[in-house]
């Protein structure tokens, strides 16, 4: 999933302070799962900013709503009648979420609530960790499901530096040698073999294909 974190409040005050009034718009996907940016976040956050311009004296008032995702256009047109009634929208999505309001509400600002983060995993209760750079050519069929491009600080694909020890990264000792992680995996699967096919070097050209990138399949297009 998107894992997100909410930006600072004066980074986000900064941002609305022009406006008399904003629609604070929650998204139930991936960042009501990561605690950043669901209705009670949302609802926090315009709360927030309420009390704030309240304590400065300033008008500014706030409509706040949460949809199921700001990344599906059924679900961002149902909020045309709120978007009219304000100066702007704060969106609590991710980076996908507020690109994709701003296309669809053209005459409108629509501003980040939150930092975009990574493609992670749920690694226990309030933690996150990258697991996926979206690098659009994936090799985890021949590293035992254990990314090097992210998991090694390196992005080593061929084996562990020099700095590896114990099964530790030398950047941290927090940090699982993604190399050692994979030398495991594959041993467990009695497919050492693997480790010693060369890859040869990420071609970065596949994470961009020329431009911003699709998917589409043919067969449920309209």
């Amino acid at each position: 999933m998107i894992v997100a974190e909410r930006k600072p409040l004066e980074e986000i005050i900064k941002m609305v302070e022009k406006h008399e009034s904003i629609l604070v718009l929650g998204c139930g996907g991936c960042v009501t799962v990561c605690l950043a940016g669901g209705e009670k976040e949302a609802e926090q956050l315009a709360t927030t900013l309420r009390l704030y311009f309240q304590k400065e004296n300033k008008p500014f008032k706030t409509i706040t709503t949460t949809i199921t995702r700001q990344c599906d256009p059924e679900y961002v047109k149902s909020v045309a009648e709120e978007v009219a009634k304000v100066d702007a929208v704060l969106s609590t999505a991710c980076g996908v979420g507020v690109q994709f309001m701003a296309e669809n509400y053209p005459g409108k600002w629509v501003y980040p609530a939150l930092n975009t983060k990574f493609a992670g995993a749920n690694l226990e209760l309030g933690v996150w960790g990258e697991r996926c750079g979206l690098c659009g050519e994936c090799i985890l069929h021949l590293t035992g499901g254990v990314c090097p491009v992210i998991r090694c600080s390196k992005s080593l694909l061929n084996g562990p530096c020099g700095g590896s020890q114990n099964g530790k990264c030398e950047v941290s000792s927090e940090i699982d040698c993604a190399w050692q992680l994979i030398y495991d995996r594959l041993k467990s699967l009695n497919s050492l073999d693997l480790i010693l096919k060369i890859q040869p070097p990420k071609d970065w050209s596949k994470a961009r294909d020329g431009g911003p990138r699709k998917v589409i399949k043919e067969e449920v297009r309209l």
